[in-house]
Order: structure tokens, then C-alpha cells, then sequence
């Protein structure tokens, strides 16, 4: 019997570790990948308060994990397959855990465009990371499809690699951050197909091109390219819990402002619940207050 399950791994799982293991809960973390989650996609970190000019993703995880163990917490590799709420029990791969309290931490996913051709060359020209795959397209003509800051950020990294970078988009803005669209402006190898959506991924054994529509003209064209990277958007990593909490039409588990959600005792932080705002600042602001109310729990259940 542990006093708090935190499931998953990033950065708000990693933070509420760190806050539990200082309050002398004791704490089991259960990851079923590696830790860090989806920000391990990205090389850096750029606006996290106190690192001007930023950290290294690997870095700032490798830094979170350390704190958190030599609190005492004992983080696991293992997948959650389901969990009981009222009974506070988690099912895993390996085993059952029980627990007093539970934190959901289970984070978000890359939301797939579900067109022709995605499935077939994921792994084959489809990508979802640029951190993990861009060495693979040096000298060569890339697309990222989106508009977002993750968009921008793997833009500029990719463009250290790729002869060009082209960046496909639905609207005639982009939604990142100004500051990043301006690093973006500065490099002559990244370029614009704004009002423009991907409808089709082709070629024979790899990426060879897509087909895009101008959706102010309603035209369609095949674009060569050697590699097509997705960013638009996320899916919460909340499939297991289905039926379970109280959860919006996406997936996003509802909680309210100590975390807490529809079931007592079971809290949930980061990108797998309702917010506005999906970054690691507010990942971790998450992550605090989920094993603060855990702990005010359990100090209330004596």
C-alpha cells in the first residue's frame, strides 16, 4: 500500500514526485515510456523561467528525475492498463498497486491528420518528432503541417538538417509565438504554403510527396518532398480511463482548481486535463497542486 500512484512521467507526473516525496508520502511513479513525455520532442527549452537561452529538454528531465528519487520516490517502467478509482488500485503490465491517492499524469499524444498515405509511411517519411529524425533528412526537402508554436520550434530545428523546410498550413497566420515566427522569417530555407491543407501522403516504398488543396481556390497540387512531420495538435493519453472520471468530448480529464476530479481521492495535472494552456511551466504548476491536495487528503482521511 503506497500513499499516492502518480501515472505518467513528464513533467508535471515529475513534479508532483518532487512535492510528494518532500510532504514523506510515499510515492510510487509508473511511466510506461520515457520519462519526460512529449516535450522530449522537442531539443530545448527556451521559455522556462531561469534559463535564459534555455536548457536542453534531456537535461531539465535528467534534473526533475534526480530531485525526485533522492526524495525517496520509486519510479517504475510499466504500463497502466486500468485502474479502480474506489478501490485505489492500478493495473499494470506486471502487477496491481494500491494506493491512498492517485494522480493522473498521463499526458497527450500527436493528433494524426488521418489522411491517405499517413498510416502506410509513418516510420517511412512520417514523422511526428523532429528531435528523434531529423538526421535523416539532411540535404533533403521536408513539410511540417501545422501552424503552432511546436511547429516553429521543430521548423527552426529542422532547418539545421534539411535543404528546405515547408511548412503547410490552414489559415493565413501561423498561431506560434511571434518571437519564434521572426527566427523562423530569418532562415532562407523555411518557407510558406499558407491556406493550404495536406489531403494526401504519396509515394511508392517512402515519402515522395503530398497532395495539397488551396482552399481559397479549391486547387489541388502534388508537392515533392522526402519527409512529412505532423503538428497539429495533441490527444490525452486518457483511453484507460474512459467511463471512469468525468472527461470533455476530446478526452481531457475535468478537474477543478486543486486538481482534484469527478472521483475523491483521484487528481490529475498537465496535458491529459481541460486547460487553456499547454506548456511545461503550467505542466508543473499542475503537478504542485495535484500532490498538495493529495497530501491535504490524506492528512483530512488521518
Amino acid at each position: 500500500m503506497h500513499d499516492l500512484i502518480i501515472i505518467g512521467g513528464g513533467p508535471a507526473g515529475l513534479t508532483a514526485a518532487l512535492y510528494a516525496g518532500r510532504s514523506r508520502m510515499d510515492t510510487l511513479l509508473i511511466e510506461k515510456m520515457s520519462l519526460g513525455g512529449r516535450i522530449l520532442m522537442s531539443e530545448m527549452i527556451e521559455n522556462y523561467p531561469g534559463f535564459p537561452g534555455g536548457i536542453l529538454t534531456t537535461e531539465l528531465i535528467s534534473r526533475m528525475e534526480k530531485q525526485a528519487r533522492e526524495l525517496g520516490v520509486r519510479i517504475e517502467s510499466d504500463e497502466v492498463l486500468g485502474l479502480d478509482c474506489e478501490k485505489k488500485t492500478v493495473k499494470t503490465s506486471s502487477r496491481l498497486h494500491e494506493a491512498r491517492v492517485i494522480i493522473i499524469a498521463s499526458g497527450a499524444r500527436a493528433r494524426k491528420l488521418n489522411v491517405p498515405g499517413e498510416e502506410k509511411y509513418t516510420g517511412r517519411g512520417v514523422s511526428y518528432c523532429a528531435t528523434c529524425d531529423a538526421p535523416f533528412y539532411k540535404e533533403k526537402n521536408v513539410v511540417i503541417v501545422g501552424g503552432g508554436n511546436a511547429v516553429a520550434e521543430e521548423a527552426i530545428y529542422l532547418n539545421r538538417f534539411a535543404s528546405s523546410v515547408n511548412i503547410v498550413h490552414r489559415r493565413q497566420d501561423l498561431r506560434a509565438s511571434m518571437i519564434l515566427q521572426e527566427k523562423m522569417q530569418q532562415e532562407k530555407k523555411i518557407n510558406f504554403i499558407l491556406n493550404n491543407v495536406v489531403t494526401e501522403i504519396k509515394g511508392s516504398q517512402k515519402v515522395e510527396a503530398v497532395r495539397i488543396r488551396d482552399l481559397l481556390t479549391g486547387k489541388e497540387r502534388d508537392f515533392s518532398c522526402d519527409g512529412v512531420f505532423i503538428y497539429i495538435g495533441y490527444e490525452p493519453e486518457t483511453t484507460f480511463l474512459k467511463g471512469i472520471l468525468k472527461m470533455d468530448e476530446a478526452g481531457f480529464i475535468i478537474t477543478d482548481e486543486v486538481m482534484a476530479t469527478s472521483v475523491e481521492g483521484v487528481f490529475a495535472c498537465g496535458d491529459c486535463r481541460k486547460k487553456s494552456l499547454y506548456q511545461v511551466i503550467n505542466a508543473c504548476g499542475d503537478g504542485a497542486v495535484a500532490a498538495d491536495s493529495a497530501y491535504k487528503f490524506i492528512a483530512a482521511k488521518g
